[in-house]
């Protein structure tokens, strides 16, 4: 009876909605394709000049002059960068690191003695001889990270006539030391350049400080965050520390954006309050402790070893340079350390003379959880920032209020309106199908018929035409096919009045409610976005709500109407245009920025060569591409479906889509440049072979890898008279990781090496007891940067220990993978001499007889040596390289030269 008197209702309200103005209902004005597509465009220019005001617009270079004693200048702290890039690569160990150091230390003297009279600056060379690192999140699961013979800088600034300022510190900390492969000017010469210029800034500022200001220049940061651990563990200013402050860089120069905070929300408060140029989004947070984003930043340490709240900063423009030679001076753009410089002075002026102190350790996890901070920024100009307990019930009120809305326009509607509801609904669905199916499909597509799998690596700009646009056209299929179903759906329900009354104004008004309900299925869409994000307290669930919010506003001001009377039209292009305002200037350059990184980190995607599929990378990018489309267009492409449209847009997608396969595959637009290049390795590899106690013959090649997707082919043509081959006939175990495809040639491999620099590893004793104890020694020769990895099938546990002094003792030894791996880096005056006292497991778990063959053919201890040296044979390789490649350093990476030597599990 219920689902008559619907039906009725709805074919009555029809025929009572014709009124007199039947005929211009019937044969109304029909939207223009070409409409669409002007809104389209309209769109991509509005996000992208949001983009560029929240991303691309920075202040200008100031001088020294124009800023006075107590300014900021660029001009200034670029003088820094100068000196430390023109040094080249100093990795841990080097003496560039060395005269680095020099360089720092000596301006670090001159802020003292140029300091104001009522301020006290006193600089420390810190030397930490030995130390153990075991972080238990992130990229640090399962390791053990050792370090010696590291130097580092560290500079306090406090009043002289306030004692108790010395007690509660800020630590605002960077890292000197590069990668082998960079002269780093992005990561960290510029964070460096900033802490100089705005130290002595401070020097100028502090007599008025509550609190000191600690400026910590560490090494080892690239090696696994070594210095900032030896900072927490041993020096005395640590335990003065209140609140850390991290500068970083993920690419080179652009906006140093906050990526990270807390868990005190203070420090974002005071940065949003002070910031001239506030620049901060918890959706990288988000990202960055999901694990999506596989990196590291000495915040790490300071949150989980010291317990500290504080900011993370990273300059992440142009990511594709990251740990490759083009991180260099010549692409750091004029108003990045400005803009960063100027942020940071103001926020210290504030919290350093601010009496407060952040609860740190202190802080309850409950407590920390409903005080976290949500934030963003907008446009670069104003920054929100509001607490998760407000969120969770600013959330709960829009999810409420949508769900009784919903129920009762359900209530009202009857049946049919619960049908249309559904349908609606799996329109998005449908859409999202289309988009993503479409998208990824030119994704994996891309891998056979281009020369690189991730053609658009130097020019991100062409994911528009070959993702997004068919991104675009797939969820305009999906969303039309689910149209003709609703569309279907509501002239059955119409049908059931008068079928000979007015036909011709039924249809108009069908296909008008079937594109309202369209409009309203993205409500639906965001609305159980925004019911998961509450549910997990996803900090940037405020996307959702902005763009449910905000379009239903529209929607109820300009569409929605109490009347039983007034029939349904067009929908209006000002409730679109006001549905997509809010929305778009607070996300638009977000998702783009977002692409962008996405982009610039396939460079360094896979982590072991060769063992991912080659359309991986384009099809995650294709996949996060259609789900922007989807997630974003859903309103506008409910506007596209009435006669016309969509053979325009069909047409026009087709045709941007073509034209940008056309450029890429014509090699009009390559791939990659100097300025972006292709990430490669070059390793001359010296590895011992045979059984423990008998000869170990050496065998001598040199790989050559990349860790960006895609075969080498164009790369070995300029080497092949060098006797590379290339495959998976031969993978390279470097301990860290393997290479699974590779090239490599063992012709001319004899020099620039010798075997006294081979790798020992002697088993000193072996007590066959209860618990079954083996004590081997390890003799690193002359290298100073090495990894093990222990086999934690057969070992429980161990005891590390170098010129008789523990460095790591028993207990707490973590596994992944089957392995736990120790990583050591030291200066030049590093251990070189270590003991290691292996714990066998009493009784392994059962084993199948595949699984013991495996463990038969795995060794006890695995270990790599590195040696920073380029031997004949790699400085020829290095040298016919296209200039579109370039060494990709990382702390799990090998230098040029590497030695490989094992322990036998029956030794």
């Amino acid at each position: 009876m219920k689902q008559k008197m619907g039906r009725k209702s709805a074919t009555s309200n029809v025929e009572k909605r014709a009124g007199s103005g039947s005929e211009e209902i019937a044969d109304g004005p029909k939207r223009s394709g070409f409409l669409w597509i002007a809104l389209l465009v309209v769109l991509i220019n509005s996000s992208w000049a949001v983009h560029h005001v929240q991303f691309e617009r920075l202040p200008d270079p100031l001088t020294a002059e124009q800023v006075g004693k107590r300014g900021f200048s660029e001009v200034s702290a670029m003088e820094h960068v100068k000196a430390l890039t023109r040094l080249g690569p100093h990795p841990v160990g080097s003496d560039a690191l060395d005269k680095a150091l020099q360089y720092v230390l000596e301006a670090a003297e001159k802020i003292r003695k140029t300091a104001h009279w009522e301020v006290d600056v006193q600089v420390d060379f810190f030397h930490a001889k030995s130390g153990a690192n075991r972080l238990e999140g992130g990229l640090f699961k399962g390791k053990t990270l050792l370090y010696s013979d590291l130097k580092y800088v560290v500079l306090r600034i406090l009043p002289k006539y306030l004692d108790e300022a010395e007690e509660n510190a800020i630590l605002v900390s960077s890292h000197i030391d590069t990668v082998f492969s960079t002269e780093g000017a992005g990561d960290c010469s510029s964070c460096v350049a900033v802490i100089l210029e705005l130290a002595r800034g401070i020097s100028q500022w502090a007599h008025g400080f509550k609190k000191a200001v600690i400026f910590l220049l560490n090494t080892g940061e690239e090696e696994g965050l070594n210095g900032a651990h030896s900072f927490i563990a041993q020096h005395p200013w640590s335990s003065t520390v209140c609140l850390a402050i991290d500068l970083e860089a993920m690419g080179i120069g652009g906006m140093s954006s906050i990526f990270q905070s807390g868990p005190d929300p203070w420090a974002i408060e005071s940065f949003a309050n002070a910031a001239k140029y506030p620049s901060a989004q918890i959706i990288s947070q988000d990202l960055f402790l999901s694990g999506a984003i596989k990196s590291g930043t000495d915040f790490q340490v300071y949150k989980e070893l010291g317990g500290l709240s504080g900011l993370d900063f990273a300059y992440v423009e142009a990511g594709a340079v990251y740990h490759t030679k083009n991180d260099k001076l010549s692409l750091l753009r004029p108003g990045s350390l400005q803009h960063l410089g100027e942020n940071m002075l103001a926020f210290l002026l504030q919290t350093a003379a601010s009496s407060y102190v952040p609860k740190g350790k202190a802080m309850e996890t409950e407590d920390k959880g409903q005080n976290q901070a949500v934030f963003f920024d907008v446009l670069g100009m104003y920054m929100v920032v509001y607490h998760q307990r407000l969120a969770t019930m600013l959330y709960n009120s829009v999810i409420l209020q949508a769900v009784l809305i919903w129920t009762t326009s359900l209530f009202v509607g009857g049946f049919p309106a619960a049908i249309s509801l559904g349908l609606s609904f799996l329109s998005v669905v449908l859409m999202w199908i289309f988009s993503i199916s479409l998208s990824a499909s030119i994704a994996f597509l891309l891998s056979f018929i281009c020369s690189s799998p991730a053609p658009y690596i130097a020019n991100p700009w062409l994911v528009i035409g070959l993702f997004g646009a068919p991104a675009v056209l797939g969820a305009l299929i999906g969303q039309h096919v689910g149209y003709l179903i609703l569309q279907k759906y509501l002239w059955h329900v119409a049908s059931k009045g008068d079928p000979k009354r007015l036909p011709a104004i039924r249809d108009s008004l069908i296909k008008w409610e079937a594109e309202r309900w369209l409009f309203k299925g993205g409500f639906i869409q965001w609305l159980i976005l925004l019911i998961v994000g509450n549910f997990f307290k996803v900090g940037s669930s405020y996307l959702a709500l902005v763009w449910l919010v905000s379009p239903a506003f529209a929607y109820g001001l300009i569409e929605a109407t109490l009347s039983p009377v007034r029939s349904p039209r067009q929908l209006k292009i000002v409730t679109l245009v006001l549905a997509l305002v809010v929305p778009v200037l607070i996300s638009a350059g977000l998702f783009i920025r977002l692409t962008g990184a996405m982009i610039g980190m396939l460079v360094r995607l896979d982590g072991n060569p060769g063992s991912i599929p080659e359309w991986l990378g384009s099809m995650l990018i294709a996949v996060f591409i259609a789900t922007i489309v989807c997630l974003t267009l859903v309103y506008l492409l409910s506007y596209s479906h009435l006669s016309g449209a969509t053979r325009s847009i069909s047409l026009a997608t087709c045709a941007v889509f073509g034209i940008t396969l056309v450029a890429v595959l014509s090699g009009i637009v390559p791939p990659f440049t100097e300025d972006v290049s292709r990430a490669v390795n070059v390793v001359h590899v010296v590895e011992t072979t045979g059984r423990y106690g008998e000869k170990q013959d050496s065998v001598s090649y040199v790989s050559l890898f990349s860790t960006t997707p895609g075969k080498l082919s164009k790369e070995i043509e300029s080497l092949k008279d060098e006797g590379f081959i290339c495959g998976k006939d031969k993978t390279v175990d470097l301990v860290t990781f393997t290479v699974n495809y590779g090239c490599w040639s063992s012709d001319d491999v004899g020099s620039g090496w010798s075997e006294s620099e081979i790798p020992s590893l002697k088993v000193e004793s072996d007590l066959k007891t209860d618990v079954r104890t083996t004590q081997v020694s390890i003799d690193t020769k002359d290298s100073t940067r090495w990894t093990m990895a222990i086999n934690a099938r057969e070992i429980e546990d161990f005891k590390f220990e170098g010129n008789s002094v523990e460095l790591v003792p028993v207990g707490n030894m973590t596994a992944v993978d089957g392995w736990h791996i120790i990583q050591f880096s030291g200066g030049k005056n590093a251990l070189t001499r270590f003991e290691i006292t292996l714990f066998w497991l009493k009784s392994p778990a059962h084993l199948s007889h595949t699984d013991e063959q495996q463990q038969e053919e795995s060794p006890l201890l695995k270990l790599r040596t590195d040696v920073n040296r380029v031997t004949p044979k790699t400085g020829r390789v290095l040298e016919k390289l296209p200039a579109w490649c370039s060494l990709f350093g990382k702390s799990n990476s090998p230098y040029t030269l590497a030695f490989l030597s094992s322990l036998p599990i029956n030794f």
